[in-house]
């Protein structure tokens, strides 16, 4: 088993340490091989999952968390009314079972009875009832799904059993909310400072198949199993997430063995491992786009402007011309090897049923000549340079445009968009910031252009939501919301507000198109490409990891960690009991060769003095 400490590696200084850092890599290889086979061989020895985080970790309050990373581990350890089967269909997990009343205005819900805290105290309704309720009415609180519970108009327990909605219109993807449920007698003493409350007091009180037991800033996450959880416990005993700053670093760890499933691999890397020994790659449908932001002008909820973007921005007849100036089959063919498809409306490919592509007469293709075309007509004229000139405040067509220098990807298509942008008299200025960086400067307007992607689940109305004008900054310096790109259109969210209440889903699908032609048309958010998604196991050391089975195809439907997590089994040791021995030996001559070769190095420094004097 590794240590977490093992997974970062400060930057060797000199050729003499990076020489010392191999031979003792080698040795702690050894002693990893060792110590691995000795597990291997002891049934009774704890098991550990090691996986790659899919961002970086920075909090667990699931009140104001909203990346991947983060929510897997959250939705880990805090129930929720209702989650998504393997067929991303909604199933009972507190409610066992719900009604909706004639009106379409209420549902009741029934409560599982006997399950506990892992600090002992009853799960019941009010607790239900607290969370939803603090989500409802306050603002810190209603960060992360204040958007999901907006139409609601109240809640209640009437017993330890049975939760009420009561919702102001009929609203369709209730049983989709899976909104995280916290204890409420923890969380009543945080609510006056909730926002700066990282839910790091281990272990955290919660309930779900596992029990958050340590962190560390930015690196790791640790988690225990859960062994009365009502689904059945996990089969690993701990599991640890890890950050890493780049794909290139966590591949490296899946081929060590340090590592067991890394689902942040590129095109590049995924086909690589396709045939590596003792790894299996796995691939399944696009649940998120990569895609540009193009800052439209940030402004609060009532109007007032926030940010350093760049104003001239705010012409849509720029953003159009920098949609026309993009060539998205290219990034698919170079950067995703051709593992994914060419971006269009707002929601992934890989859920068909609310999916939108543009009519022929609507769709921007690559078309320089044209994007040329309304820059010109526009009146922004090419000056020194070949860099174009607002012709109201003279200003150059120079654009910051923010990446995540954590992201791959980002680092590949960035050149590709300079290149494009420059042929159309657009200069980008290419800015590499870390992923929490990043997304400090998106929420207080501080960027231009910037590199995004989301992902969502089955019910596609939190993506929505963070397009609509609810989830602006508030007036006290840009303070709330969750917005992604400042849009705000009152035609969008007079959809957003229909389809939330059309339980008919082929109707409900028409509306949310619509707005998706909506936000293709403004090009505040350009999609370049859906990807599909890569992953790898090692499963020299897992097994089941995957929940379900592919189709025809070979693709597996959107992969949840919460099942992943808990079905994944440790390689039995009766399986590899001739691999533990066979390790055993490598360990024992891995270890041999290390101490020949320190020694080895040692004599070379001894008489590297004598060399000098010579």
């Amino acid at each position: 088993m590794t240590t977490p400490t093992t997974h970062r590696e400060a930057p060797a200084t000199g050729r003499s340490r990076r020489i010392i850092a191999a031979v003792a890599s080698l040795a702690l290889l050894g002693l990893a091989v060792l110590v691995g086979g000795s597990t291997a061989a002891s049934a009774a020895s704890p098991t550990t999952l090691e996986i790659a985080s899919d961002t970086q970790l920075s909090t667990f309050n699931p009140f104001i968390s909203i990346y991947d990373g983060e929510l897997n581990i959250i939705n880990s350890i805090y129930p929720a009314l209702t989650i998504s089967d393997a067929h991303n269909n909604p199933s009972a997990y507190l409610a066992t079972s719900w009604k909706r009343s004639s009106d379409d205005l209420t549902w009741t819900f029934t409560i599982r009875k006997g399950l506990k805290w892992s600090d002992g105290t009853p799960i019941t309704a009010q607790d239900i009832y607290w969370t939803y309720h603090l989500v409802m009415t306050n603002d810190v609180a209603a960060t992360a799904n204040g958007s999901l519970v907006a139409n609601f108009k109240s809640v209640s327990a009437p017993n330890d059993t049975t939760f009420v909605i009561n919702t102001k219109t009929p609203q369709a993807n209730i049983l989709y909310l899976s909104i995280p449920v916290v204890p409420a007698h923890v969380w009543k003493s945080r609510v006056a400072d909730l926002k700066s409350n990282l839910n790091t007091d281990f272990p955290v009180v919660g309930y779900g198949p596992w029990i958050l037991t340590g962190y560390k800033t930015d690196q790791y996450a640790t988690m225990t199993a859960n062994k009365s959880f009502y689904m059945g416990a996990p089969k690993f005993d701990k599991l640890i997430s890890y950050y890493y700053k780049s794909s290139d670093a966590s591949v490296a760890a899946l081929k060590s063995g340090s590592l067991q499933q890394n689902a942040l691999i590129t095109a590049t890397e995924y086909n690589a491992l396709k045939t590596t020994k003792g790894v299996k790659t796995y691939q399944s449908a696009p649940v998120g786009w990569q895609g540009i932001e193009i800052n439209p002008g940030a402004h609060t909820k009532t109007g007032k402007p926030m940010g350093t973007g760049n104003p001239i921005l705010a012409d849509k007849r720029v953003r159009t011309a920098i949609a026309y100036a993009i060539n998205r089959k290219t990034l698919v063919d170079k950067v995703l090897d051709g593992l994914g498809q060419e971006g269009a409306g707002y929601i992934p490919s890989g859920f068909p049923q609310w999916a939108w592509q543009p009519t022929a007469a609507q769709r921007i293709s690559y078309n320089p000549a044209k994007a040329n075309q309304i820059l010109d007509a526009a009146g922004y004229t090419k000056g020194s340079g070949g860099v174009r000139v607002d012709p109201k405040t003279h200003k150059p067509l120079t654009f910051r445009l923010g990446i995540h220098s954590d992201e791959t990807t980002d680092g590949q298509i960035a050149p590709y968009l300079q290149g494009w942008m420059q042929a159309i008299g657009i200069k980008l200025t290419i800015e590499p910031q870390s992923f929490s960086a990043l997304n400090a400067a998106l929420a207080k307007g501080d960027w231009d252009i910037l590199m995004d992607g989301w992902s969502t689940g089955a019910d596609p109305t939190y993506l929505m939501s963070i397009q609509t004008c609810a989830v602006l900054p508030q007036d006290n310096a840009g303070k709330g919301g969750n917005t992604d790109a400042f849009f705000c259109d009152k035609q969008y969210d007079k959809l957003f507000g229909l389809q939330q209440s059309q339980f008919n889903q082929t109707e409900r699908a028409t509306t949310i198109r619509k707005m998706q032609s909506i936000l293709y048309d403004a090009n505040v958010d350009i999609m370049l490409y859906y990807q599909d998604q890569l992953a790898a196991v090692d499963t020299t050391k897992v097994a089941n990891y995957t929940f379900g089975g592919p189709n025809a195809q070979g693709i597996y439907l959107h992969q949840n960690p919460f099942y992943d997590w808990r079905v994944a089994k440790p390689v039995a040791a009766s399986s590899s009991g001739t691999s533990s021995n066979t390790g055993l030996f490598i360990g024992i001559g891995i270890a041999v060769v290390v101490v020949v070769a320190v020694a080895a190095l040692l004599v070379v420094r001894r008489r590297s003095p004598a060399a000098d004097r010579e």
